[in-house]
């Protein structure tokens, strides 16, 4: 039997699209914890686990590896992609529905591209730029049609998943420019960053309203979020961030409400209209389009 070699682009297409089925799905499930626990003491709680799952591959791995870490940077993007996103995308999803914080989500991949085109000098040529927009559009129809129900915190909530994808920008940004460190140990390194931010406020938390009571359904679904949607995916996310442009890989995040909006069909019983399956055929494409390699340029001869 002949054997497959993948190469590290196809890996990193693998991973990116296992990451998106596993996040896909953490919009519902965020929507059935939060009516349980507060949004950061389930950030804590799903962190905690994470950090405990990460810990002894981490420690094997520096034993193996003797690389010098950047401290700083890993400080920054725990802060970011965890303590301060967290709280925002918690606190959003306590007063939006799954549908529009899955929309709002959907701008990730133009947070990302524009400041990775100038600051990390990544290309984006007409494919890329043609993908955008048809991962945009598609996912105002997923988000927008059929979800037009609205709370008086729905500005808020709002404004808090947008903030949140402000967050996963700057987090996307700094591991695209940690390519070259040890993907484990950055993402294992972050993580426990991140988790030790919130433990002071979850602790805040607890003094001033107690311990809520948790239900078996919601230690599930913070165990599943703890140890697939953050230990499993922030490392699979890290690894497709090392060969493929932030860009790219922002824009396969477009398929969240795609999945979300399916998930949410099956288990919550929302609504799937047919312009919302128009919308996922557009992010499909969209996908499609701007995961054609970028050809190099030539550089003019000085």
């Amino acid at each position: 039997m002949q054997r497959i070699i993948l190469t590290a682009r196809s890996k990193g297409f693998i991973s990116i699209i296992f990451v998106m089925l596993i996040w896909g799905s953490s919009f519902s499930v965020t929507k059935t914890v939060v009516h349980e626990v507060s949004p950061y003491i389930f950030a804590t709680l799903r962190h905690i686990i994470a950090s405990a799952i990460l810990l002894p591959f981490y420690l094997y791995r520096r034993s193996t590896v003797k690389q010098r870490l950047p401290y700083g940077q890993l400080t920054l993007m725990g802060l970011l992609g965890i303590t301060v996103y967290y709280g925002f995308f918690n606190f959003a999803m306590t007063y939006i529905s799954a549908s529009t914080g899955a929309l709002i989500e959907g701008l990730i991949p133009v947070a990302i591209a524009i400041p990775a085109a100038i600051f990390l000098k990544e290309p984006l040529n007409t494919k890329s730029i043609a993908g955008i927009l048809l991962c945009v559009t598609g996912v105002i129809l997923v988000g927008f049609v059929g979800s037009a129900k609205s709370g008086g915190h729905q500005l808020a909530g709002s404004m808090l998943m947008l903030l949140a994808v402000c967050c996963w920008s700057g987090y996307t940004l700094l591991s695209r420019s940690l390519k070259e460190r040890d993907t484990l140990l950055a993402t294992a390194v972050s993580t426990f960053i991140g988790t030790a931010f919130l433990l002071p406020i979850a602790a805040v938390d607890i003094y001033r309203h107690g311990m809520p009571v948790v239900s078996s359904q919601a230690w599930a679904g913070i165990a599943y979020l703890g140890a697939f949607a953050s230990a499993l995916a922030y490392f699979l996310y890290n690894r497709a961030l090392e060969s493929l442009p932030a860009a790219q890989v922002g824009n396969f995040l477009n398929l969240n409400p795609v999945i979300g909006a399916v998930i949410a069909m099956i288990f919550l019983k929302d609504t799937f209209t047919c312009w919302q399956i128009a919308g996922g055929m557009l992010v499909l494409a969209g996908i499609w389009l701007s995961s054609k390699r970028i050809q190099p340029q030539r550089l003019p001869a000085s």
